[in-house]
């Protein structure tokens, strides 16, 4: 399966369909095999959490995302559950550097907002149509080696505001042959057990929340958490 191109997906759209139910949150086990480098930690993020939470529905398809994996090449995961003044932190951080990265000043706020919401989700206090990883259904990963823990070249870096972000970026003839076939290898693997791709950032995979509902066309499942207690 690893040999099947990535599509072209088309961006994500604000998605209001919606069925919930109640989930836990669960954090990943520290021997299931899955590494856990959570970022906004490291970069010193004000309300940045140390556990790497996730709904428990999510868990068990990581999992089973895992048993797809060629021998000797894991997961780690980079970030899941952010509590919403996390998400209000990241979205301060970034929202300049990318309205200044893709020449975005002439836009009005909206329009702005329509292209900084691929790469970060708007900080809306609603538990209805909430950011994305607020929900819990909402993971970054990338892949490892097993042996070395060295991370496999995904031609872009976590965070990254850039067209090479974009999962099917590598797919086009002339780029480097093997991220291309890192990234088939991370795409495939997650949407075979039930995920969904974020097009635009290709370590972002969701479970149960509005993305995954938009692109499957059904329902949304997971509600926002904004959970301040789980915050240092």
């Amino acid at each position: 399966m690893f040999y099947r191109r990535i599509p072209n997906n088309r961006k994500l759209e604000i998605y209001k369909e919606k069925d919930f139910i109640e989930e836990e949150l669960v954090e990943i086990p520290d021997d299931c095999g899955i590494a856990v480098e959570m970022q906004y930690p490291l970069l010193e993020m004000k309300h940045s959490i140390d556990k790497c939470l996730v709904r428990q529905s999510v868990l068990y398809k990581l999992l089973k995302a895992k048993e797809y994996l060629p021998k000797g090449i894991a997961f780690k995961i980079l970030d899941a559950y952010r509590p919403l003044n996390l998400q209000q932190e990241i979205y301060d951080k970034y929202k300049d550097k990318i309205i200044k990265t893709f020449n975005l000043e002439h836009l009005s706020k909206e329009e702005q907002n329509n292209i900084i919401m691929k790469y970060v989700s708007i900080p809306i206090d609603d538990e209805e149509i909430p950011p994305l990883h607020t929900t819990g259904g909402a993971i970054d990963l990338t892949l490892i080696y097993e042996d070395t823990k060295e991370e496999l070249d995904m031609g872009v870096k976590f965070d990254e505001f850039s067209k090479l972000t974009n999962s099917c970026a590598f797919e086009e003839k002339g780029m480097d042959k093997q991220i291309r076939k890192n990234r088939r290898i991370l795409y495939w693997s997650m949407i075979k057990s039930g995920f969904t791709n974020l097009s635009s950032e290709i370590w972002h995979y969701d479970y149960g929340d509005r993305a995954w509902a938009f692109y499957n066309n059904s329902k949304a499942i997971y509600k926002g958490i904004n959970n301040k207690k789980t915050s240092k």
